[in-house]
């Protein structure tokens, strides 16, 4: 990695070495994710699936799963949130490598995995530095959800948790009306 011509290649060549792990750059540092396990697809479904039966395209949003999210907290830094809803043009928006310009993401959601600290501690940072109106951590180590609205100054104030049992209702700055199964969030749709 020492003779990488910069962090962007790096990245790339780990993302080509490591098929179904997410290579991300985050304030700097190559991070990388394994890949995820059955739960955390289901997860993922399950959210395609609600998005869709509240007719959110015709809303004029789009809902998908890893897409890149340019960040302005470094030259080559972004992120692939696991589950992202966008405006319907965000393709208009791309800035390179597959990613896009954080004023098209209205709502990010990560689902933790094994290195859960990067969703719940380095991406509240950076996606409150991005301006990212929503972002939704399902933090299975803890079994919460936690709420993150509204950043100022590039920063989030405290989130607001969710505990198994409740729903978690999607902010009305997104476009549309939903609650989510905090349940269903953490454990996958069983």
């Amino acid at each position: 990695m020492m003779h990488e011509s910069s962090l962007s290649d790096a990245a790339d060549r780990l993302w080509e070495e490591l098929p179904g792990h997410r290579v991300e750059i985050l304030n700097g540092s190559i991070v990388v994710t394994p890949p995820p396990d059955g739960s955390h697809q289901e997860t993922l479904t399950w959210l395609i699936e609600e998005f869709l039966r509240i007719k959110a395209r015709e809303a004029g949003l789009r809902y998908v799963g890893g897409i890149g999210l340019w960040l302005p907290t470094g030259p080559d830094d972004y992120a692939v949130p696991d589950f992202s809803v966008v405006d319907a043009d965000y393709k208009d928006a791309l800035v390179e490598k597959n990613c896009y310009a954080p004023h098209v993401f209205r709502l990010v959601l990560e689902v933790t995995s094994s290195n859960w600290t990067n969703d719940t501690a380095t991406k509240v940072d950076v996606y409150a530095r991005a301006n990212i109106p929503v972002y939704l951590v399902a933090d299975r180590t803890h079994g919460e959800v936690l709420l993150y609205t509204d950043p100022v100054d590039g920063k989030y104030p405290d989130p607001t948790r969710y505990k198994r049992g409740q729903t978690v209702p999607v902010p009305e700055s997104v476009g549309v009306t939903l609650d989510l199964s905090v349940d269903i969030l953490l454990d996958g749709d069983d």
